[in-house]
């Protein structure tokens, strides 16, 4: 099992020189720092303790004005060293980064009392106490203090020891199958090219690996990898990792970018959140507030949209969302840190609940309940509720990292491949039946509704039409006759011995292969034009142009009198029909016309002949 412990601390209480003693590995890279004698950037060393455990370090610095860099490092740890000098005891940053370990809820950790060579042994009881009591009702509440000398090597040893009990039976990182790397540094080595670090969670990496850079989307390739200064081919997560890439310039990477498995992160500038102000903070965090993100490696500015009253007052926690100024990659748990810009100060974090959420309108209980129900475990179903026009069972799975096993356990109705919520597909069926309802109201002649015209008013995606109808006729809202959608119920009924249909028949019955124009027909009959379609969809009278209808039995006679002429002689005219029916040319020729359009006839020159 591998483990990453982070250090934290104020400036000059001997972080860098613990670690050098410690592992032998000076954790101050830069030449700057060599020459200041004080860390500015992140530094890394490892260590493997007397269990065995490979244990990666992150060295952070302690100087207020490299905070972001602090808060670069401190993501993805399973225990912190807080270092404390026992000549000055707790100091301001030694405060300030225990507020960010505490918001981040880093459950383990130590205290290490540096410099214990230079204070007398009251003096260092006053200290220890000063420690305890600063670790009173925090995320490291209780944890053990060592005193320490990294100059004469006194307490090193009880040190090692004390880390490595404190590590011993942790759980192993899970391994979700989704591998995210947040970046905390990128450069080049000769005859590699491009290599990132940082904490590897969610998943493995393998050499070879296909991924991305988020939030950007870039394709990349994994062409080596490194864990503690060693080439492997695979590490799982909770490891500190260099990653040589391929596909990418070092001028095109930066700290906060995430390497990731294609698909598997999104990127987002909306967030919800449940955000705790920190008791000791100067202020409230007010709606509309600007404040500065901090989550995995990343720095981003953002507005807080508070969702319940107008402010979050300090040691009060609540619902939040906020809106960052440009995407970043996130996933729903990730702990965050908010701090003011300007005087830079640690305020407030928490916990993501939902990184791709609609815009929520304020003061709303429901949309706070559902939150709750997301942040209690009720990820799966929260997140289906969000497809109010159902989603694809492979799309949420993904969203969620869930099992098809998981799917049992939801409220949800499943049609194939798509997937709806309880309540999305009671609003999909009520909605089906109101406007099929409405819609034969509107056309009582008609047969029902276009497949198409239905889809649209749902307000439904056409990949998901065919499941939602499925669903639609498995509930006995609908049936489809000839294309058509109706409701159960519907039937269209065409009193023929009275009223605007009997008339049609009447009249076009008195000179059955002579009729009048359907013109005159609609104006005589005083017939709608959806009753004439409807008599035509139900055979009751055969229209063969848009002037021309017959009755029936007429249309029948017409064409087995063609077919009779057409048998006799090897072909006809319109003149030899209109003979024959006693008729005008204008009903004959429309006649012809429609019957080489059903493929009846064919027309050769300016006779017909049977197909």
């Amino acid at each position: 099992m591998n483990y990453v412990v982070g250090t934290a601390g104020h400036i000059d209480h001997g972080k860098s020189t613990l670690i050098t003693a410690l592992t032998g590995i000076d954790p101050d890279r830069l030449a700057e720092e060599k020459r200041r004698g004080m860390t500015i950037d992140l530094g890394f060393s490892h260590l493997t303790l007397p269990s065995g455990r490979e244990t990666g370090i992150v060295d952070v610095p302690g100087h207020a004005r490299f905070m972001r860099n602090m808060l670069a490092g401190a993501h993805g740890l399973d225990a912190a060293l807080l270092v404390v000098a026992a000549d000055e005891g707790v100091m301001p940053q030694t405060r300030e980064h225990l507020d960010v370990l505490d918001l981040l809820q880093v459950q383990r950790g130590l205290v290490a009392l540096t410099k214990i060579d230079l204070v007398e042994p009251d003096w260092l009881e006053l200290v220890r106490q000063e420690a305890i009591t600063a670790l009173k009702g925090t995320s490291l509440d209780g944890a053990p203090v060592v005193p320490v000398s990294a100059v004469t090597g006194e307490g090193l040893k009880e040190l090692v020891g004390a880390l490595d009990a404190l590590l011993e039976g942790g759980e192993q990182r899970p391994d979700a199958g989704r591998p995210r790397l947040p970046i905390d540094r990128v450069f080049t080595m000769s005859g590699f090219g491009t290599v990132v670090t940082g904490t590897l969670v969610d998943g493995s990496l393998r050499a070879g690996d296909e991924m991305e850079i988020m939030p950007g989307g870039r394709p990349v390739r994994i062409r080596g990898l490194q864990r503690h200064n060693e080439r492997v081919e695979r590490v799982g997560p909770g490891s500190r990792v260099a990653a040589n890439l391929s596909g990418v310039e070092k001028n095109e990477l930066s700290r906060g970018d995430v390497l990731a498995a294609p698909g598997s992160l999104p990127a987002t500038r909306r967030v919800d959140a449940m955000l705790r102000v920190l008791a000791s903070a100067p202020y409230s965090v007010r709606h509309g507030a600007q404040l500065l993100l901090h989550t995995g490696t990343t720095e981003v500015a953002c507005r807080v949209v508070v969702l319940e009253g107008d402010q979050i007052t300090p040691g009060g926690q609540g619902w939040v969302q906020l809106y960052l100024e440009r995407p970043i990659a996130a996933a729903d748990h990730d702990r965050f840190v908010l701090r003011v810009p300007s005087p830079a100060i640690t305020i407030a974090g928490g916990s993501f609940v939902d990184v791709a959420p609609r815009k929520h309108p304020r003061h709303d209980s429901a949309v706070r309940e559902s939150l709750t129900r997301r942040a209690a475990g009720n990820v799966l179903q929260e997140e289906l509720r969000k497809y109010r026009r159902g989603v694809t069972v492979a799309a949420l799975l993904k969203a969620t990292i869930a099992s098809n096993a998981d799917l049992e356990r939801l409220q949800a109705r499943r049609f194939g491949d798509w997937i709806f919520s309880d309540d999305a597909w009671k609003s999909i069926a009520a909605r089906a039946t109101d406007e099929l309802s409405a819609y034969h109201t509107a056309y009582p002649f008609r047969a029902g509704m276009a497949r198409e015209e239905l889809r649209s008013r749902l307000g439904v995606s056409a990949p998901s039409f065919p499941a939602v109808m499925q669903g639609l006729a498995e509930d006995g809202r609908v049936v489809e006759r000839n294309g058509s959608i109706a409701t159960p119920a519907h039937q269209v009924t065409i009193a023929t011995d009275g009223g605007p249909a009997a008339d049609v028949l009447r009249l076009l019955a008195a000179e059955p292969f002579a009729p009048p124009s359907m013109a005159e027909v609609t104006k005589e009959s005083g017939a709608s034009d959806e009753l004439i379609r409807a008599m035509v969809e139900r055979g009751v009278i055969v229209r063969v142009s848009d002037d021309v209808a017959f009755t029936k039995d007429a249309y029948e006679s017409a064409v087995a009198l063609v077919k009779e002429m057409i048998s006799a002689n090897g072909s006809v005219t319109v003149a030899q029909v209109r003979d024959r029916m006693g008729a005008s040319r204008r009903p004959v020729l429309a006649l012809l016309e429609h019957l080489d359009s059903q493929r009846v006839t064919r027309r050769v020159g300016d006779s017909r002949t049977l197909r």
